[in-house]
This record gives C-alpha cells, sequence and structure tokens, in this order.
C-alpha cells in the first residue's frame, strides 16, 4: 500500500512532544503528552517518564497534566494541571506523582490566578509559583489601568502576577510579593535563601523590568539592576555568584536581538551571547505545552540557551567570559531542552519530522521516542526546498517551496505564498502541518524569511516605521524569483496569506497589488489608528514599530495602514478571525470586511467564537480543522483550474 499526501484531518492524529525535565540524576526525564481528541474537541496531556535505559510510559492520566517539576531527591514529581477546574473557570492546581507510579497523584493547591514557573526549592521544603492575583469586576468594569485585557488571558486590569511559596506537605500558600506591579520570571538560589526574580510595575511600559533578589525569610528584597531593561528569563549559577537574564537593552526597540547577560549580584551586567538572537522564534503549528525555560545553568558552568539561527534553531553556551559554543546544531530545530549529568533531554524537529524526545550524550544525538512514527509512515511529505536570492538592495533572503505531494513532471500547479507574523518571528526547519496539508492538496507552497525576521542580524530584523517597504518588496521579489526559476508553478494562480503581522501583509498586498488570484488574511491589522487602543499591547507597540501616537502621528499610522488603500483592492480576499482576538482585536476583520462589501469587492469574514490569537496553533481542534477547510476551499475556488504543460525549467 503506497503512501498518501497529508490531509486536513491529520491534524488530530499527530501527538504532541514538549516539556522535558531532566531529573536530579541526569539519567532520566519526565515529559508532556498531548493528544487531541475530535469528539471531545479538546487536548488531553499527560506526564510521561523515560528512564535511564530508553523506555518510556506514563505517569498520570491527564485529563491536563503539564510542567513536570522534580524533587531535588527524585522521589516526587509536581505538574500544573486542571483536573478539578470546569472548562471556562480561571486558575490552576498543583500535583504531585511518585517517580516510582505507586498510587495516585494528589493535589497540593488550588489556585485561582493559575500556576507558572514551578519550582522545587533546592531542599526540597517549598514549591515557588507565579500566580495571578485579584480578579476582574463581575459587573460594571471599573478601569485604572492598561492594559484592560491580554491575549489568552481575557480581563486582566485588576490582576497581578505575583511570586509564592507552596508547601507541597500542608498544602499552605504564602504570597511573597505584592502591590501593582507584575512578575515575569524566578529563580531559586542554590541555598535555597533567596529568590531572583524580573518584574515590573509601570504598566504604560511592561517592557521595561527589573532583576530583584528577595530573601525568603525576611520578605526584604533588593533590585539588583541599575537600568531597567526588556528583561525575560532569571536562572542563578550553580555557584550562587552570578544570574544569567535574558532580554536586550532596546538599541533597536523590539528589533534587538535578545541577548544573554550575566549580572553581578553588584549589577554589573555582562554581555556572553555576542551577536546571536537568542529566542526560539521558530514557526510550528506542532508544539505541545512547553516550560518555558530557554535559559539554563548546567553544571560545568557553562549557561545555556536556544538561538535563531536563519530557519533553524540551535543549543548553545556561553562561558561567564563570554565564550560561546555551539553545542547541538544541524539542519534541525531545538525545541525546548533540559540539562542532565552528561545528557541533554531535548525536543526536536524538522520541517518533515514532527517533534520527538531526543538525547544529546558523549558528543551524539540519539531519537529516544516515536509517537508519531505510525502516522508518517503511511505519508507522503515533501521535502521543502531551500533558496535564496539577492534582492534588489543587494541582501540575501532565504525561503523555501514545497512541490505537491503527488507531483507530476510537465504540470503547472497553483501556489500559494505563506507569509509569517511577529515580523520578528521565522520559518525554516519547523514542522508546518498546514504546509504539507496545502502541498497534499495539490497546491505549490513557499514561503520566506522577509525584512523583519528574527535569526539574522539585528539590521536585517529593523523594519521600524517602514512597514510595508523593503519587506513588502522582499516577499513580492520573492514571488518574481520563485515563478523564474520554478517552472511549474503557474505565475496565473498564486494565491497568498499570512497571520498577525503576516494578516497585515496580506492586507497591504491586496491594497498595492492584484498579483495574486486570491488571498487569505488571519488575525490581521488594517488600521494601525484602532489597533493602538483596542489591543493588549497596541499602546506601546504601534509607537515601537510603526513610530507614533494618533494624536501626534495621525498620518503616519494612518499613511501605514490597509484600511487607507482599501480602494485598490481587486483580489478576493477571506478574512479569518476569533472573537477573543485580544492581540489584534475583531475590530481589525471588521473595519476591512466593512469597507470591501461597501466598495463592492469579492470578500468573506469567518469568525470563530470563543477563540483568541492562536487560534491556528491552540484553538479547539474542531475550529483548527474548520479554518484549514475554510483556506483551502478559497483557494481551492480560486486558483484550481486545469493544470498547464510547463516550459521546461526547473522543477
Amino acid at each position: 500500500m503506497g503512501r498518501r499526501p497529508m490531509k486536513i484531518e491529520d491534524l488530530v492524529r499527530i501527538t504532541l512532544v514538549s516539556g522535558p525535565a531532566a531529573s536530579p540524576s541526569g539519567r532520566e526525564a519526565a515529559f508532556v503528552v498531548t493528544r487531541m481528541d475530535l469528539d471531545a474537541n479538546k487536548y488531553f496531556s499527560r506526564i510521561w517518564l523515560l528512564e535511564e535505559d530508553g523506555s518510556y510510559a506514563a505517569l498520570t492520566n491527564g485529563p491536563f497534566d503539564v510542567a513536570p517539576e522534580w524533587s531535588p531527591d527524585g522521589r516526587l514529581i509536581a505538574f500544573a494541571s486542571r483536573r478539578t477546574l470546569k472548562e471556562k473557570e480561571r486558575g490552576g492546581e498543583v500535583w504531585v506523582v511518585r517517580r516510582d507510579g505507586r498510587g495516585e497523584p494528589w493535589m497540593i493547591a488550588k489556585l485561582k490566578g493559575g500556576v507558572e514557573n514551578l519550582r522545587w526549592s533546592p531542599d526540597g521544603r517549598w514549591l515557588l509559583l507565579i500566580s495571578g492575583v485579584g480578579e476582574p469586576d463581575k459587573d460594571v468594569k471599573v478601569v485604572r489601568r492598561l492594559p484592560y485585557w491580554f491575549n489568552g488571558r481575557g480581563l486582566v486590569y485588576n490582576v497581578y502576577k505575583h511570586l509564592f511559596l507552596l508547601d507541597p506537605r500542608s498544602g499552605e500558600v504564602r504570597q511573597l510579593t505584592k502591590g501593582e506591579r507584575e512578575v515575569v520570571s524566578a529563580s531559586w538560589s542554590p541555598d535555597g535563601r533567596k529568590v531572583a526574580f524580573v518584574a515590573f510595575s509601570d504598566f504604560l511600559k511592561p517592557y521595561l523590568r527589573d532583576v530583584y533578589v528577595l530573601d525568603v525569610e525576611s520578605g526584604e528584597e533588593e533590585r539588583i539592576t541599575k537600568e531597567s531593561m526588556y528583561l525575560l528569563d532569571v536562572e542563578w549559577s550553580p555557584d550562587g555568584e552570578w544570574l544569567a537574564v535574558r532580554g536586550h537593552r532596546m538599541e533597536r526597540g523590539f528589533s534587538t536581538h535578545d541577548k544573554v547577560w550575566v549580572l553581578g549580584l553588584d549589577g554589573d551586567l555582562k554581555l556572553v551571547s555576542g551577536d546571536l538572537d537568542v529566542t526560539n522564534s521558530m514557526n510550528s503549528d506542532v508544539r505541545g505545552p512547553g516550560r518555558g525555560r530557554l535559559l539554563q545553568w548546567g553544571r560545568d558552568g557553562y549557561v545555556y540557551f536556544l538561538a535563531t539561527d536563519g530557519g533553524t534553531v540551535h543549543l548553545y553556551r556561553a562561558s561567564v567570559e563570554g565564550d560561546v559554543e555551539l553545542v547541538i546544531g544541524g539542519e534541525c530545530v531545538v525545541d525546548e531542552y533540559s540539562l542532565g549529568d552528561g545528557r541533554i533531554f531535548y525536543v526536536r524537529m524538522t520541517s518533515t519530522q514532527l517533534p520527538e524526545l531526543w538525547v544529546y550524550e558523549g558528543g551524539e544525538e540519539r531519537r529516544v521516542t516515536g509517537f508519531n512514527d505510525a502516522l508518517l509512515s503511511e505519508l507522503k511529505l515533501v521535502k521543502p526546498e531551500k533558496f535564496t536570492f539577492k534582492a534588489s538592495d543587494g541582501a540575501t533572503i532565504e525561503g523555501w517551496i514545497l512541490k505537491p505531494a503527488n507531483f507530476e513532471e510537465g504540470k503547472r500547479y497553483p501556489a500559494i505564498m505563506e507569509i509569517h507574523g511577529g515580523p520578528m518571528t521565522a520559518y525554516g526547519e519547523g514542522f508546518m502541518h498546514e504546509f504539507h496539508a496545502l502541498s497534499g492538496a495539490g497546491f505549490v507552497v513557499f514561503y520566506t524569511n522577509p525584512r523583519g525576521s528574527a535569526g539574522y542580524t539585528e539590521e536585517f530584523k529593523d523594519i521600524r516605521y517602514a512597514y510595508g517597504e523593503r519587506d513588502y518588496q522582499d516577499i513580492m521579489e520573492a514571488v518574481d524569483y520563485v515563478v523564474k526559476t520554478y517552472g511549474f508553478v503557474d505565475p496565473e494562480r498564486i494565491g497568498v496569506t499570512g497571520g498577525s503581522y503576516g494578516g497585515f501583509m496580506t492586507n497591504w498586498i491586496v491594497t498595492h497589488t492584484d498579483r495574486f488570484k486570491a488571498a487569505v488574511t488571519q488575525r490581521s491589522i488594517c488600521n494601525w489608528l484602532s489597533f493602538y487602543g483596542t489591543t493588549d499591547i497596541g499602546f506601546w507597540f504601534s509607537r515601537d514599530q510603526i513610530g507614533g501616537d494618533p494624536w501626534d502621528d495621525f498620518e503616519r499610522l494612518w499613511e501605514k495602514s490597509p484600511l487607507k488603500h482599501v480602494k485598490n483592492v481587486k483580489t478576493p480576499l477571506l478574512i479569518i478571525h476569533s472573537e477573543q482576538d485580544y492581540r489584534c482585536w475583531l475590530d481589525q476583520a471588521l473595519q476591512m470586511f466593512a469597507a470591501l462589501k461597501v466598495l463592492g469587492k469579492e470578500v468573506e469574514l469567518v469568525v470563530f467564537p470563543e477563540e483568541n490569537h492562536d487560534l491556528s496553533r491552540r484553538g479547539k481542534p474542531k475550529h483548527r480543522i474548520e479554518r484549514l477547510k475554510r483556506i483551502l476551499g478559497w483557494f481551492e475556488k480560486y486558483l484550481k483550474a486545469e493544470e498547464k504543460p510547463t516550459s521546461g525549467e526547473k522543477s
């Protein structure tokens, strides 16, 4: 029996592997396995255990168990869950299970504000965590700060994230930090007496953050950083002398690379990661719930981190002196990792290999799980071909192209260009079910990393105040290159789609050219003026990236808004949006739809209820399937026609 192309419905057969956590011995690992249930329309996650001999089995039964954390003696594993909470009820729970699997897991705490950053103290007496304090008004909303709401969290105007200690024996919860501020991340000192944490208190500038050290017994805290920076993570070194932090000084605003710094307890700061873009910005629609530990200290005294490098994500390490070494590289994405004793447990994927758990040991890599082997054995997946071209200003642009799964020589095929979000993210070796499903349906799929993308230089990444200019040129020149180079692409049947920034760019494209015969814009932006005041990040993101405030810079924001140019649209446009998308609010879709309907253009609007900005990645399984069917149906309607012979170019 031959292999078949990937279908949209195969999405729910994919097993999501994520969240590895090395045991204290460093020879075993707990990790998370998530599966989609189409009938229940939910995700079900369980904690699994990888033993030293390579065998692995489920340790918990779910239905939503994530973020495993080992006790220092290796006997217990704490994890976050929602076992007793109703479907839409706010909050989270902390549970504990024995490593040997004897007996049932038991709940030790339920917190209305959720559970994040779960960490055992070095002596095993406490669990450190971050949870929300406060709740929005149940009836009339009285708002005194921004943001009003936040994507994926809902209303947040009365909620502040703080540090808590949890006694795993009694379930007693003690709040460590207070006030109108928000804690972002935290780490124990090696002796367990102190906690370092990143926090901010200026909600109009939530990107200006500081590192504090708190004495657990006395409750006293000290600000360590001498200057506020955009900081994401903090990790205490094993010798207790340094704090590793990830972030930047915003020299290029949010287009600045995240970097790794070592911070002395006296406040002195030293860069150790060089020019690397220290982030995992790779796009993928097959990720499970992770632990968010991009930055970790090794027992060898090095600080380890992930960095996006073009179309790949690799694991590096740096010494306190700033010597940087590649640890795990290759044409792949190292998606998550956890440091053991001589072993590194990590989740790895490529553009044709679904995420699985791997082990790095003695300079060698080996795959240890095969949850998706059966599915992949059925499928005919096309490996994307990488290409590069010189843009008109001399810069090198990277891209990839997938042939249709049932490609035949001598035919020309309709093609779809995909544009990533961000714009400071990347395409490459991240597995994209969507791309393979479109390839399986008979389309060429191609995608690039134009100016604004992560993983290259800061200059390449910096398109502040110039959205729709050099980035737009790169995208259109990529179309020219693909049509010229690949004779199997029908130049008269090319569509375009993208989400978030990619949705903005799709809107910009259809208001500036009729080159594409169909377009699908998703979770998009069409009006920077209204985006400014209606979204969770608009009031600072617009100023940083577009270059102003509506009252002082009206013309600048309006000129960069696709809605201003909407009369130019000739391309049939499908608009997909989520009802609870607070990153790019629903008003963006409604404005674009209303304008095009009034102008008599070909347009359709599809709104997904009870979904947010992450519909394509973490939406309800049925909605994810429906979204893909709507995209495919739109492109089949406008791009599918009788196949034409090629003219003999590259195939």
